[in-house]
């Protein structure tokens, strides 16, 4: 264990040790990282899957830990915080490190008259990387509109490759990044919207009062945890019980958080772990949340589901240690 310490400290000078990553989630839980390393460039990120390799380590990465939730058991191996954060604006492009908080992204991009990324801003701690890892959407926009190409790391070969949006595969809250679980984000190449700047500021603050109205962010938690299912009830006995799924259908989206409030699951608490009523497709933790009540509330929120619309939910969030 020391020989380990001692190799990884030579080639990775910033490195620290037992660091609890309750600190770098936005749940506020998780136990400690054996190894754990903050890229804050493309070499950082290089060196430090380079030396991992060699030492046929473990490696996992975050960006601002949302999404994530992190056993009491932590990570054996080296954890990587990706903090790239360069933002170079040519014209209506912007090229964003995959450490780049995605809301302030889209402040900056409002500054300069850059139109499509409205949709991100007040999402907290959301960063570039992770939201073409999961392809995240919201308010009919989704990361694929902005998307001109992705450069990524292999862990495995540890060679750069630049992906076109197309090679990205993006799909509802996935992407090839997502499935294949060697890729590492770099940066991103957007390609924003020229568009009147009191419009786009106008946007960015009507989406914001939306998510603080409408969203617990009083309370630590990973942000959504299941994916909308996209998907139509035809069951005659279940549409009658719930009229309201009609306009689900219609759109052939729908919403997690009224699939559970409608199994009764609103509120519902195990240990310091709580499905919102605001809305229940977000888990909060009250303050000493364990992971394990998390992920019991998750499994929870499935089968209740499942038995009273016959619909499997898919978990937006990662898991790390179970």
């Amino acid at each position: 264990m020391l020989k380990n310490s001692q190799k990884l400290s030579k080639f990775l000078p910033k490195l620290q040790k037992k660091v609890l990553l309750k600190n770098h989630t936005t749940f506020k839980i998780g136990g400690p990282a054996e190894y754990f390393f903050v890229a804050d460039s493309k070499e950082d990120l290089i060196s430090a899957v380079r030396t991992a390799k060699k030492m046929k380590m473990p490696v996992f990465i975050i960006g601002g830990g949302s999404n994530l939730l992190i056993s009491e058991k932590g990570f054996r191996g080296l954890v990587i915080k990706m903090n790239i954060d360069d933002i170079i604006f040519h014209n209506n492009k912007v090229m964003a490190g995959a450490g780049v908080n995605l809301s302030k992204l889209a402040y900056l991009s409002a500054d300069k008259g850059l139109s499509g990324l409205e949709w991100a801003s007040g999402i907290p701690r959301a960063t570039v990387g992770g939201a073409i890892y999961g392809h995240a959407q919201a308010f009919g926009a989704k990361m694929s509109d902005a998307v001109k190409s992705v450069e990524a790391i292999n862990l495995k070969t540890r060679r750069i490759k630049i992906f076109s949006k197309n090679q990205c595969q993006f799909s509802l809250k996935n992407s090839v990044f997502k499935n294949k679980k060697n890729l590492a984000i770099v940066s991103a190449v957007l390609e924003l919207r020229k568009n009147n700047k009191k419009e786009i500021k106008k946007l960015i603050r009507k989406f914001s009062v939306y998510r603080k109205k409408g969203h617990p962010l009083n309370f630590p938690s990973a942000g959504s945890v299941f994916v909308n299912p996209e998907t139509k009830i035809k069951n005659k006995k279940i549409l009658a019980k719930y009229p309201e799924l009609a306009q689900f259908n219609e759109k052939g989206v729908i919403s997690a958080g009224y699939l559970i409030q409608k199994s009764g699951l609103a509120g519902k608490k195990i240990g310091r772990a709580q499905i919102s009523k605001l809305h229940c497709n977000f888990i909060i933790n009250l303050g000493g949340a364990k992971a394990e009540d998390v992920f019991s509330l998750v499994k929870l929120a499935q089968k209740k589901v499942k038995n009273n619309f016959g619909i499997f939910l898919v978990p937006e969030v990662r898991f790390l240690g179970f």
